[in-house]
């Protein structure tokens, strides 16, 4: 990481990354400036990638409504009241967003990140 969040912006980034775990997700939901920035990232268009806890920032910003998600068990309730539709599987892939459940799934989820993300960029740069 060489920014700051204060000094990031949306634009600069080809896919974003949300990190699991329980505290860093629960904390950068409550940070205003961090759910502003997923949320104009979101608006882009670009791919956004969360494991674990991390899809609690895309619900937070209002982004899973209609969406095919997945996540750690403990936060289904939630997505699903955010308007998710919640998936008990290894990764779910729907537009732009790329979520899975835990570190057992990581290989599966790293290569639906490396391919969302190489077509996207490869997309951008022919445009």
């Amino acid at each position: 990481m060489d920014k700051t969040l204060e000094q990031a912006r949306p634009e600069e980034f080809d896919a974003l990354l949300l990190p699991g775990g329980v505290m860093n997700p629960d904390h950068l939901r409550v940070d205003v400036k961090a759910v502003d920035f997923v949320r104009e990232f979101v608006a882009s268009g670009r791919p956004v990638a969360a494991i674990c806890h991390g899809p609690w920032m895309l619900a937070e910003v209002g982004a899973v409504k209609g969406k095919g998600v997945t996540s750690w068990p403990s936060i289904k309730t939630d997505l699903v009241n955010a308007g998710a539709n919640w998936v008990d599987q290894g990764f779910a892939l729907d537009g732009q967003f790329i979520t899975s459940r835990k570190p057992d799934d990581l290989p599966a989820f790293g290569r639906a990140v490396i391919d969302t993300v190489s077509r996207g960029v490869a997309q951008r740069a022919a445009a």
